[in-house]
C-alpha cells in the first residue's frame, strides 16, 4: 500500500510475511498463494505491499537461478503484490515449534550473516518495482548479549562495514538503493534505539541504519519522542519502522492479572518482560520466568515482547502499548519530512496467541491481517498522508 506524504514523497505500508511459516521457494510461492492474495482482496486493493521473509533456503535457491528469481518476480506481479523491504532477521527456523535463542544465529559476528544479508539486498534489487529505487533490509543488532565479547563485537562491526561497500557497489551496478536497518530488541547487544546509537555513528555509512519496531521500543519502556529526537540528533537513518504493539500488565501483582499474562506465555518465542523502577529498567528472558521468580518487582507495570493483534488488544486487566505505536508513527510520518517511508505491520505471533485467540482458518488469519492493515491505514491517512490507488 502506498501513500503521499504532504512533502511529496510516497510512503510504503506492508505486513511482514514471517507469520507464515515457509523455509523454502516453494513455501514462499504458497504464501503468496494461501495468504498474501486473500489480504489484499480483502482490503479491496489492486496492489499490495508485503514483507518478505526469506529462510536460508529459499535465499539461496533465488540467488543460484535467475531464472527462479524472475520467476518470483512475476508470480508477486500476477498476484497484486510488491516487495520494497524484506524482513532479514530470522535466518532460519521461524516456524518452528521451538524458536526462543535460535533466532539470534548466526549473529554478526559468524560470516554467514553477513553473506545471507549480502544475498538478501541482490534479491530485493531484483525484486523491487520498476518504479521503485530504494529497499530495506531489517536484520538482528548484532547479536544475543550473553557470549558477546569484544573481539565478536570487532568482528561483527567490521562486517557491517564490507556489507556498507557491497551495497555502493550494488548500487552502482543496478541503479537500486538498499539499506540495512539493525533492530533493536530486548536482550540484545543492541537492545533500544539509544544502544545503538554508538555503533552506527561509528560505522558512519547511511547505508546502515536503525529499524524502529514498536513493541521492542515499547517493551523497554522507551518513550518514542526522545528515542526518535535521539536518532535524528545523531544523524541515524530509519531505513525502516516496524508497527507492532507488546502486552502490557499495569498491576502485576493481582492474581487475576497473573493468570491473565500466564495465558501468554507459550514454548514458541522468547518473550522478553520488562519492569521500569527507579533503578532503571528491570527485564527477564521470558515471561514464565518473570511470573515464577522474583526478579522482576509487582508493584510497577510490566511489559513484554509479544507481539499482540493492533486491532485487537487482549482484553481486562491486559492491554497493548499501541498508543505507543501511534506516538511513534505521529514523529515518524506526522512531520513536514517522513523519517521512514517503509513502514511494516509485523504480527508474528498469531499461532502463538491463548488458544482462544488463535485463528482457526487461513480465512480468520487473513481477516486478522486485514483488519491490522486498515487500522494503520487510518492512523496514517489521520496523520495527513493520502492512500494511493
Amino acid at each position: 500500500m502506498r501513500f503521499r506524504h504532504p512533502d511529496g514523497s510516497t510512503v510504503h505500508l506492508a505486513y511482514c510475511t514471517n507469520v507464515h511459516p515457509a523455509e523454502n521457494l516453494d513455501g514462499v510461492l504458497a504464501q503468496l498463494r494461501d495468504h498474501c492474495e486473500p489480504v489484499r482482496r480483502r482490503l479491496g486493493r489492486d496492489r499490495l505491499g508485503i514483507g518478505l521473509w526469506l529462510a536460508k533456503d529459499a535465499a539461496r535457491a533465488l540467488t543460484n537461478d535467475p531464472v527462479t528469481l524472475r520467476g518470483l518476480r512475476a508470480e508477486l506481479d500476477r498476484r497484486g503484490l510488491e516487495v520494497i523491504t524484506l524482513n532479514g532477521f530470522p535466518y532460519e527456523g521461524f516456524g518452528a515449534e521451538e524458536v526462543k535463542y535460535r533466532v539470534y544465529k548466526p549473529d554478526w559476528a559468524d560470516p554467514e550473516r553477513l553473506a545471507h544479508t549480502g544475498d538478501l539486498a541482490r534479491l530485493l534489487a531484483a525484486l523491487l518495482p520498476d518504479d521503485i529505487t530504494e529497499g530495506s533490509v531489517s536484520t538482528l543488532p548484532l547479536g544475543w548479549r550473553t557470549h558477546w565479547t569484544e573481539d565478536r563485537d570487532r568482528t561483527a562491526r567490521t562486517a557491517l562495514g564490507a556489507l556498507a561497500e557491497r551495497l555502493d557497489a550494488l548500487e552502482e551496478l543496478t541503479g537500486k538503493s538498499i539499506r540495512i536497518a539493525l533492530e533493536p530488541e530486548p536482550g540484545c547487544t543492541i537492545e533500544t534505539t539509544a544502544d545503538a546509537i554508538g555503533p552506527l555513528t561509528a560505522l558512519a555509512s547511511h547505508r546502515i541504519g536503525v529499524c524502529v519496531d514498536t513493541c521492542h521500543l515499547a517493551t523497554s519502556f522507551e518513550d518514542p519522542a526522545t528515542a526518535l529526537d535521539a536518532l535524528t540528533a545523531a544523524r541515524l537513518t530509519i531505513p525502516k519502522a516496524q508497527l507492532s504493539a507488546a502486552l502490557h500488565a499495569e498491576q502485576p501483582r493481582l492474581p487475576e492479572v497473573r493468570e491473565a499474562l500466564a495465558a501468554f506465555a507459550e514454548p514458541r518465542f522468547l518473550h522478553q518482560t520488562r519492569a521500569r523502577t527507579a533503578a532503571g529498567l528491570l527485564g527477564t528472558d521470558d515471561l514464565d520466568e518473570a511470573l515464577t521468580g522474583a526478579v522482576l518487582p509487582d508493584d510497577t507495570p510490566w511489559r513484554a515482547h509479544f507481539h499482540v493483534p493492533l486491532h485487537a488488544p487482549p482484553a481486562p486487566p491486559l492491554t497493548s502499548t499501541l498508543p505507543v505505536l501511534q506516538d511513534a508513527l505521529a514523529r515518524l510520518v506526522g512531520g513536514p519530512v517522513p523519517l521512514t517511508r517503509h513502514l511494516e505491520v509485523e504480527t508474528y505471533t498469531w499461532q502463538a496467541l491463548p488458544p482462544r485467540l488463535r485463528p482457526r482458518s487461513r480465512g480468520q488469519l487473513a481477516d486478522g491481517i486485514a483488519a491490522e492493515l486498515t487500522l494503520a491505514r487510518d492512523l496514517l491517512v489521520d496523520l495527513g498522508l493520502k492512500e494511493l490507488p
